[in-house]
């Protein structure tokens, strides 16, 4: 087996590091946007009269460090090359996520709103496998030019993780002699509706409430009759873009939906896979972070005359986390590395449980990491003057959204003991 990373993966983060320092540092250097990533970040991001949303000022320079990325060929890295990317993998976008993770706070790759300069957009490869061909020719150019943003409605105010349960209903209605759908119902969390041209709203066609089968996901543009957004919610980790929605007799036509009618949680999974296992990937390299951080100021701090470094105190809860991170980064790397080798839609089927291994293991890693990076770093590292506790609030919702880790250790349980997943067929054939 190698274990080495491909000579050109090394080449690119070597060439992204580059880019940073040539193109993006400016940036975050120039008319005092280091306002957005030092102690005054949460305050400048923020726009306190407008429900706590995003300030427009900071979703604008977060543009244009897009916009450079885009022109140097990084930021649809992970496209298909048919839509205009490069086909990045899964291992390559695990590797790059830690990579400009473990770079530590700033306009190169901010993970409280998922922008980088080498971007993570799901979506993308949602509408490759999903999206007929009908409406490839209707949203594809708004899609690959960005003019096509979408929110991600699966959530609802009574229910969670216990999507199958969802209180959303579509039923078929006729309007003006065109067939087409009518949708009711509430979501929760719909990140980014200030924004967003469309929302993806999973809803019950048919069955019943527990039925995995029965849901459909539909398309759905943003100024739709019905669709309003009726509160955002303020959050642990500021500005906050996550809003309450609801959809009443909002109508859509026929084609408004993607995949199959009455199975449309496969998209959901296609796309919590996608985002679980790059998004562990980050938390990785920011747990990295926290450790190196950690261990320079224990190695320059000088309490009582020696460096904090000679404490064994100090050094073995860091050796602890040290050895999580170095053990995390292999199973990451191999599981993206299975998610490449298979068909798209079999990753939930094969490979569901070492997904969500490697997403709630992370996100617990990057607060343990940053927490004890706080505690290094003594009455400093508590203030906003580092940004460990930034982290920390930012990485802290990942242990309860895209599946909360309580649901993901389910699945990995449900894999291990063959109620799902290849055990399942052994388990059966053995009479268990």
């Amino acid at each position: 087996m190698d274990f080495n990373l491909p000579p050109e993966l090394v080449a690119y983060l070597a060439e992204l590091d580059s880019f940073i320092e040539a193109k993006i540092k400016p940036l975050e250097q120039r008319d005092d946007n280091m306002r957005y990533f030092d102690h005054r970040r949460e305050y400048e991001r923020t726009d306190w009269d407008a429900g706590g949303l995003p300030k427009k000022e900071w979703e604008e320079l977060l543009g244009q460090a897009r916009k450079l990325a885009d022109e140097a060929g990084h930021l649809r890295y992970a496209w298909p090359p048919e839509m205009g990317g490069k086909g990045g993998s899964n291992l390559d976008m695990a590797v790059i996520r830690e990579h400009l993770a473990a770079r530590g706070l700033g306009l190169h790759n901010d993970l409280q709103n998922e922008h980088s300069i080498v971007g993570n957009n799901p979506f993308i490869l949602m509408f490759k496998e999903f999206a007929t061909n009908a409406q490839y020719e209707r949203d594809g150019a708004n899609l690959l030019a960005g003019k096509m943003r979408t929110g991600f409605g699966l959530t609802e105010p009574q229910h969670g993780s216990d999507a199958t349960w969802m209180d959303t209903t579509a039923v078929r209605q006729d309007k003006d002699g065109q067939p087409g759908w009518l949708i009711q119902g509430e979501k929760m969390w719909t990140t980014g509706m200030h924004v967003a041209t469309h929302v993806m709203v999973f809803a019950r066609t048919s069955g019943k409430d527990g039925d995995a089968t029965g849901i459909t996901c539909f398309i759905v543009p943003a100024d739709t009759p019905g669709v309003k957004v009726e509160e955002y919610l303020w959050t642990f980790n500021m500005p906050t873009d996550h809003p309450r929605v609801s959809f009443t007799e909002v109508w859509v036509p026929e084609d408004s939906y993607w995949g199959q009618i009455d199975r449309g949680l496969g998209l959901g999974q296609s796309f919590v896979h996608q985002n679980r296992i790059r998004q562990a990937a980050s938390s990785l390299g920011a747990a990295v972070y926290c450790i190196e951080e950690s261990v320079k100021y224990a190695r320059q701090r000088k309490p009582f005359g020696k460096p904090l470094a000679d404490n064994q105190a100090i050094q073995w809860p860091l050796v602890e986390l040290a050895t999580q991170c170095e053990m995390l980064r292999w199973l990451i790397r191999k599981t993206a590395w299975d998610m490449d080798h298979m068909e798209h839609k079999e990753i939930e089927r094969q490979i569901s449980d070492k997904v969500s291994m490697c997403n709630y293991w992370a996100n617990r890693l990057v607060c343990e990491a940053a927490d004890r990076a706080m505690q290094v770093h003594g009455g400093i590292g508590y203030s906003r003057h580092k940004p460990f506790e930034h982290i920390y609030r930012h990485h802290r919702r990942y242990r309860i959204t895209e599946g909360a880790e309580e649901i993901q250790i389910r699945k990995v349980a449900a894999f291990l003991f063959g109620f799902l997943g290849p055990k399942k067929k052994v388990y059966a054939e053995l009479g268990l």
